[in-house]
């Protein structure tokens, strides 16, 4: 069984009295939609025609959102309906990325998400849903597609019908009779500052990129806006991470690299699991219920990378604060409280590798994560996974030469890591796009600002790249061993900032196109 609905557009009249009755039924917030209805208008004057489009969640056979939710918020019911349990939801807005229709918005009185549940409730007592019952034009056929019997799947049968987005492979359940293709894809038409009875939604204010054309003659006159969900705090994680990771990566090789004093062995430790505390923070942060954190483990969706990303964190912490402490116990030797003639150097070289394996899940698992974002095209790239773990590779190699005795491998390291990154941004920016929401993202990329910074994404991705290369080469100069130490320090701050401000613009770029 699966529920559906079909917009019948010979007959809507755009009233939007499906949008009020939603609305009043759901205590949807003011602002927030779980239906509404878009119109466009195609033509030049006198020669125009205005279309209506009710747009909702689709439901989906696949539905991407319940895969991503990290804690079963979201569930696939018997009868098909997509549902969600507000009590359960910790507020980290992933189902928003994993959906290509922005059919679930963020309760922020609640700090939970929402979405079309197909008036859940009323189905359960054999009504019809509430938009259903309220429109005038009985344009809403609601009923069982998978059922040859019912209305809904003989109209489908009878009359070809569009779905939204079919490239994302989500089986969407909402289908749409004699309604303009161009309403239905978007970003296709002109998008002007004013619509019919306002000014455009500034929930996304960048420009729309020159490069990316619009249909001609064809303009969206209304349509609800959309904010953008996830912004610096994930910028920043990547960030975070990246370092931990790294660090940890070339822990095994600490005295090839240089790092032989008594106290610099510890760095690679001290610094994952420094960076690894601030990934969590802002990770924690970020959420719009913060104090439900640990639902993730109480009630795990084992399908999300979300909760497959948390495991790996919190292993990773476990084993580098059990290698650190027993690099501790070595470094104290006969005065150490424990085993004090015990040799720590085999199981502190074990655990330095398992460190190693777990930072490349550290650094590499987002990939995945992104990969479940089917709303997110430019995140979908196979090249994000060894990307990461490039971008892991310098971070470490960067962060730990001011404290290495000779830095000079570190600094090698960490500037053929940035030359390979600086390779992935040309590719990442210049590649092939697979559909029109990847366009749409990579044209983005070179719109976004950050403050007032107008290119961010070029900034953090050549400046970002070119500065710490020329400090690392300064200094390996024996004229300028004296000033080493600083220029290393100032090389391992600028990569970092550089990547992310990168990271800032490709992270918005992904979430700027429209997906209705």
């Amino acid at each position: 069984m699966q529920l559906g609905f079909l917009m019948d557009h010979r007959r809507c009249i755009g009233c939007h009295a499906c949008t009020v009755a939603c609305k009043s039924e759901n205590d949807v917030p003011l602002g927030s939609f779980r239906t509404w209805v878009k119109y466009t208008e195609k033509g030049t004057f006198p020669a125009v025609k205005r279309h209506f489009a009710v747009l909702r969640c689709n439901h989906c056979t696949n539905a991407p959102c319940v895969t991503i939710c990290p804690v079963t918020a979201l569930s696939k019911r018997s009868d098909g309906i997509v549902d969600i349990d507000r009590d359960a939801c910790i507020g980290c807005r992933a189902c928003m990325q994993g959906c290509p229709y922005d059919a679930i918005y963020l309760n922020e009185d609640s700090g939970a998400v929402e979405k079309c549940h197909f008036c859940a409730h009323r189905i359960e007592q054999n009504l019809a849903p509430a938009c259903v019952i309220v429109c005038p034009e009985e344009a809403i056929v609601f009923g069982d597609v998978h059922d040859p019997s019912s209305r809904i799947a003989k109209m489908i049968k009878q009359h070809p019908t569009l779905l939204r987005r079919t490239e994302q492979k989500t089986g969407p359940n909402v289908h749409y009779l004699e309604t303009l293709p161009e309403s239905l894809e978007p970003g296709l038409a002109e998008r002007p500052e004013t619509y019919l009875w306002s000014e455009r939604p500034n929930t996304k204010p960048d420009a729309w990129p020159a490069s990316v054309p619009t249909a001609p003659n064809v303009r969206t006159v209304l349509d609800v806006g959309h904010k953008v969900q996830w912004g610096w705090q994930v910028a920043a994680y990547l960030v975070t991470k990246g370092i931990a990771a790294g660090a940890a990566m070339l822990a095994p090789f600490a005295e090839q690299l240089g790092l032989t004093g008594a106290y610099s062995t510890m760095t690679p430790e001290i610094l994952a699991l420094v960076f690894i505390t601030l990934t969590t923070i802002l990770l924690i942060e970020d959420l719009a219920r913060p104090m439900k954190f640990f639902t993730l483990l109480t009630r795990p969706n084992t399908r999300s990378w979300l909760v497959k990303g948390a495991w790996i964190l919190m292993g990773f912490s476990a084993t580098v604060t059990l290698t650190l402490a027993m690099l501790v116990l070595r470094h104290l030797g006969p005065d150490s409280p424990v085993l004090p003639d015990f040799d720590w150097n085999p199981a502190i070289g074990a655990l330095r590798w398992i460190n190693a394996v777990l930072g490349l899940g550290v650094a590499g698992y987002t990939a995945f994560l992104f990969k479940q974002c089917e709303g997110r095209d430019l995140w979908q790239e196979p090249r994000l996974l060894p990307h990461l773990l490039i971008q892991a590779l310098f971070l470490g190699a960067v962060s730990l030469a001011p404290f290495a005795d000779d830095a000079n491998s570190l600094a090698r390291i960490c500037i053929g890591g940035l030359i390979v990154h600086t390779v992935f941004v040309g590719l990442e920016r210049r590649g092939k796009a697979h559909t029109a929401n990847h366009r749409q993202a990579q044209a983005f990329l070179d719109v976004v600002k950050m403050g007032p910074i107008t290119q961010p994404y070029r900034l953090g991705g050549r400046a970002g790249t070119m500065i710490p290369v020329a400090l690392l080469a300064l200094s390996s100069l024996g004229a300028l061993a004296s000033a080493a130490p600083a220029l290393l320090a100032l090389a391992a701050l600028t990569a970092a900032a550089g990547l992310f401000i990168y990271k800032y613009a490709y992270i918005r770029a992904a979430q700027l196109p429209p997906l209705s």
